[in-house]
């Protein structure tokens, strides 16, 4: 067998699992992967300005493209603890990324040494696997259980934390020979679908909902199918909008305490039975346990058979990755469709779509500074269908939820768990890694924005080009929104007069920040827009500087510095703040919109 350094090993196990891009940063105690990296050549590499920027670059990458797995790589100490936040985001939303540490040399890991720290222990709450692999002759193993493990079951992350001495040390290995491991993944029977298809038809009004666990198995034509043979209306989680296209006359709308519609509650409200299909019944999604489940009886499929039962218990569950559970079920429901053993269920899917044109919230606001909600009947009209949104968290992301349209699965990109600010950035450059081609739209608030701006940096160097829609009220908006419970407006302004401002200034001047200066001072293009009638020649614009320049391009909007979003705190309970739509002059670019025509 060839001789070769672990860490040379490490890279063509890697390459055989089919890895062709990491993100990072190096230093001395990864360097021997590093150089076996340029040795090999085959696997390209984007440099982050921060580590935890890299784990969400990773993260990106692995949410864009099915079969995808995104690496994350940084030395030993602080680079490993930057990265938890990129583990847990990945955690949380069942993404499979591979964070790779150097470490001190096996001798010194327990003496105090510079930036020699248990990240193994750290990191093993957040990830499926985490080892420091103590035997150089360990290390293909290791590597190829890794991938193992992210594969099988409910998809995961994995940290790999490799010494130096380790790394360095010859061993012998034959790639050549070399097979990755089939992943395990639980499949549904036949007798449990058939059960299920069973109850769905007992009721009067069910509905499927969707999760996550759908775009993760690439099974979103197989929920189309099913939905479509049996006539049942679907309620997307946030983690699956997309899954079926927002027009479909199936899309019953998405359900929830903020990233929801009016029709998609009253819609879930009305059910009597609900099929749930890849999904976590997140807080969320559902409120208050009791509201949600009272009425009505529940189906779950889940891969991971602990989630059943975990949040309340169905009337029937089923272990099962959800696209061997859809082809089931587009199997046995079409087969009973040619039977004429389906209900008619096209009342009750003319009653959600009923709700989907006239349950609507206003966005045709004249207002300058300008609404959130008129920003995006803007973006509604200036983007086309095949856009691929990436957001994070705030009230930019809520309302982005309520506004916008997604008509393609892995179109919604979104850390719908954890929620680190800052995560928008970096995940919209890995989404651009993976897919040179895609149409991308990033969305931001001004803090999210803010939070790890040095990775447009990245966007520069390496010609990630996208657009950035960066909603500036100058305030932290969902936690300002929060506070009027607690009768404050307390630490959440980031306004104040920006002394270096030009005297002809506009209201950026008491925004703080200058974003337009900080975005070309890291290598960018940035347009700033005041009022409703800019952005349109502000997204041609952007377009054109992309494809001059190939670099993010950040479109900032001056907003109104307080407005509330629709909330509550059940999905029969939400406050509107805003007056609603009383036709649909007030919602223009809302789907039903289409559907009137």
């Amino acid at each position: 067998m060839a001789k070769m350094t672990a860490a040379q090993a490490a890279v063509l196990v890697m390459e055989k699992e089919g890895v062709t891009q990491a993100f990072g940063v190096p230093g001395a105690a990864i360097n021997p992967l590093y150089s076996a990296l340029r040795k090999q050549g085959t696997i390209a590499h984007i440099l982050a300005r921060h580590v935890e920027g890299a784990s969400h670059m990773a993260e990106g990458y692995t949410r864009a493209v099915a079969g995808n797995i995104g690496v994350c790589i940084g030395t030993s100490g602080p680079a490993g603890t930057d990265m938890i936040t990129g583990l847990y985001s990945a955690s949380a939303d069942s993404i499979p990324i591979l964070c790779i540490t150097g470490q001190a040399p096996r001798a010194r890991i327990y003496k105090e040494d510079f930036q020699a720290v248990d990240i193994e222990s750290i990191s093993k709450p957040v990830t499926k696997w985490s080892v420091t692999v103590r035997e150089p002759g360990q290390v293909p193993q290791v590597f190829q259980q890794a991938f193992h493990i992210m594969r099988s079951g409910r998809p995961g992350p994995v940290l790999i934390d490799l010494p130096f001495d380790v790394q360095m040390a010859q061993i012998e290995f034959d790639i050549d020979t070399y097979e990755p491991l089939k992943p395990y993944k639980p499949a549904a029977t036949r007798a449990q679908i058939e059960k299920a298809i069973s109850m769905l038809n007992e009721a009067e009004r069910p509905l499927i909902v969707a999760g996550g666990g759908i775009i993760n198995a690439d099974a979103a034509d197989l929920l189309v199918r099913f939905a479509e043979a049996t006539g049942v209306p679907v309620i997307p989680t946030l983690m699956a909008w997309g899954a079926i296209p927002d027009d479909h006359p199936l899309m019953a709308g998405m359900c929830g305490l903020q990233t929801s519609h009016r029709y998609g509650n009253a819609t879930m409200l009305a059910s009597d039975f609900v099929l749930g299909i890849g999904n976590r019944w997140a807080n969320r999604h559902t409120g208050s346990v009791e509201v949600y489940t009272k009425g009505r009886k529940f189906v779950h499929v889940d891969i991971e058979p602990t989630q059943i039962g975990r949040v309340f218990t169905p009337d029937f569950g089923i272990v099962s990755d959800a696209k061997a559970a859809l082809e089931l079920f587009v199997e046995v429901a079409e087969e009973m469709k040619a039977k004429g053993q389906l209900p008619d269920r096209g009342g009750w899917a003319g009653e959600c779509r009923q709700r989907k044109k006239t349950m609507l919230r206003k966005t045709n606001f004249a207002d300058v500074p300008m609404k959130p909600q008129r920003v995006y009947q803007c973006m509604n009209n200036n983007f086309s269908h095949d856009t691929c949104y990436v957001s994070t968290i705030g009230l930019s992301q809520i309302a982005a939820a309520q506004f916008l349209h997604v008509y393609n699965p892995r179109h919604w990109i979104n850390c719908g768990q954890a929620g680190p600010l800052g995560w928008t950035i970096s995940a919209a450059l890995g989404v651009r890694a993976a897919d040179p081609t895609r149409k991308i739209v990033a969305l931001s608030g001004d803090y999210d924005f803010q939070f790890m701006i040095e990775e447009l940096a990245v966007g520069a160097q390496f010609k990630l080009p996208y657009i950035h829609i960066v909603v500036n009220n100058s305030y932290l908006g969902l936690i300002r929104q929060s506070q009027r419970g607690f009768e404050m407006d307390y630490c959440v302004q980031l306004g104040f007069d920006n002394l270096n401002a030009a005297p002809d200034a506009g209201i950026e001047a008491s925004y703080g920040v200058d974003h337009m200066k900080v975005v070309e001072g890291l290598g960018c293009k940035g347009i700033r827009v005041y009022k409703q009638g800019e952005m349109q020649p502000a997204i041609q614009r952007a377009e054109q500087l992309m494809a001059e320049y190939g670099v993010p391009v950040v479109i900032e909007v001056m907003l109104e510095r307080v407005t509330n979003i629709a909330m509550g705190t059940e999905i029969d309970a939400i406050n509107e703040f805003e007056p609603l739509a009383e036709g649909i002059e007030d919602a223009p670019t809302a789907v039903a919109a289409a559907m009137l025509d």
